[in-house]
């Protein structure tokens, strides 16, 4: 699935009343609504700007890992490289 500009009806970033969290839901132009986390939307943030500002990486692969011993307040499904 490639998700270009035109198919993007509305792009909507808040958190949530009751929420610490971000949340991004994008609303396509055939009423299809996918929401992310606020992890989900920060790896994939990380990624584009290690890709976009290497000066020779061209592709990183993030995996989503189940940590048990983790750090309070991380979750505790992590997308790591």
């Amino acid at each position: 699935m490639i998700v270009r500009n035109e198919d993007v009806e509305e792009l909507i970033m808040e958190i949530p009343e009751g929420h610490k969290h971000v949340r991004t839901t994008i609303i396509f132009n055939d009423g299809t609504e996918m929401t992310f986390q606020e992890a989900t939307i920060a790896n994939l943030v990380r990624a584009y700007i290690k890709v976009k500002t290497h000066p020779v990486l061209n592709k990183i692969i993030l995996k989503g890992i189940k940590i048990t011993d983790r750090k309070e307040g991380y979750a505790e499904w992590q997308l790591l490289e």
